[in-house]
């Protein structure tokens, strides 16, 4: 059936900083063991550790090319201890480590294939992960950033278009986007915030001690340390992703990374590389997720993740 998959998985608890963190470990249905392993890396936001079901089908590639998958919900969520808000980018790296630390242990998994998958977000952890890892092997970034302040004004002002935004619309949000790196850059407390932001909609207190602790993020010192291990990496990109500036992001990473490199440009595609037709249109997106849930990637995504992994 569309929805049935061919894995197994186990609900699993990884020690972490945080305290326990709830997991999932994919394995192939049929394959001869030991297997490697892809350890995966959440994008922002409260994720739990099948990101609602869209890995999925991600884990099902992955499993054909003889990869199990781990993943696990972030600390606060499902059944995680701790709070993801409360991390730093370098909190996230030290828990993608005793998560890579606990299952290269694991009975049936070969620590010799252990790779990062990383989404969004993740491009400022797991380039920082396998750079200082000798037992990772591969990575595969989906619609990574380079930069956290350019990365939130190229999501601002493509929103605002693709919104058909007025000057006047589109000034004051510029203006309110101004205002707030004003407020992270002099460090300002969240009551200080909150007295002087005019943006209409407030981050909650958590959520701007995140953006405190986070918005000098910048992955470009990561890759380069990466490029001296020259392992494989794939880089993932929908050409309608409206988060990220995919052309920022290719040129930084083929400057960096050169020949260890490889890019694929999906035509179509959004930021996850759902189907922008799909993406859209709520029902339709809805339909396909629970009926023929492959069919939210663009095509030729979840092949790209087989093949890659095959050759690894």
């Amino acid at each position: 059936m569309g929805n049935d998959f061919a894995i197994r998985t186990e609900t699993v608890t990884i020690p972490a900083a945080s305290g326990e963190l709830d997991g999932v470990l994919a394995w192939p249905d049929v394959t001869a063991r030991p297997v490697g392993v892809v350890v995966f890396v959440h994008g922002d936001g409260p994720i739990d550790a099948t990101s609602g079901g869209f890995y999925l089908p991600i884990w099902e590639s992955l499993a054909q090319a003889g990869y199990a998958s781990l993943s696990w919900s972030k600390p606060g969520v499902g059944g995680s201890t701790g709070n993801w808000l409360a991390q730093s980018m370098a909190d996230r790296a030290r828990e993608v480590e005793a998560a890579i630390d606990w299952v290269a242990a694991r009975p049936g998994i070969d620590p010799a294939r252990i790779g990062l998958w990383g989404a969004s977000q993740a491009g400022w952890v797991a380039p920082a992960v396998a750079a200082g890892r000798e037992d990772v092997t591969f990575v595969i970034m989906v619609s990574p950033a380079i930069n956290w302040l350019r990365q939130g004004r190229y999501n601002l002002l493509a929103e605002l278009e693709a919104a058909h935004a007025s000057n006047e619309e589109r000034e004051r949000a510029v203006a309110v986007g101004d205002d707030r790196r004003r407020l992270l850059a002099e460090n300002a407390s969240y009551q200080r915030y909150r007295a002087e932001t005019i943006d209409p909609k407030p981050m909650s207190e958590d959520r701007w001690a995140f953006a405190r602790t986070n918005y000098r993020a910048d992955a470009t010192a990561d890759l380069q340390a990466l490029r001296h291990r020259g392992i494989p990496v794939l880089l993932l990109l929908g050409e309608e992703d409206r988060n990220v500036d995919i052309d920022e992001t290719e040129a930084a990473y083929r400057t960096t990374l050169g020949p260890s490199l490889t890019v694929r440009r999906f035509p179509n595609a959004r930021h996850s590389l759902v189907r922008t037709a799909v993406e859209d249109h709520d029902w339709w997106g809805v339909t396909v997720a629970v009926l023929t849930p492959r069919r939210l990637f663009v095509p030729g995504c979840l092949n790209a993740h087989r093949n890659f992994a095959d050759r690894q």
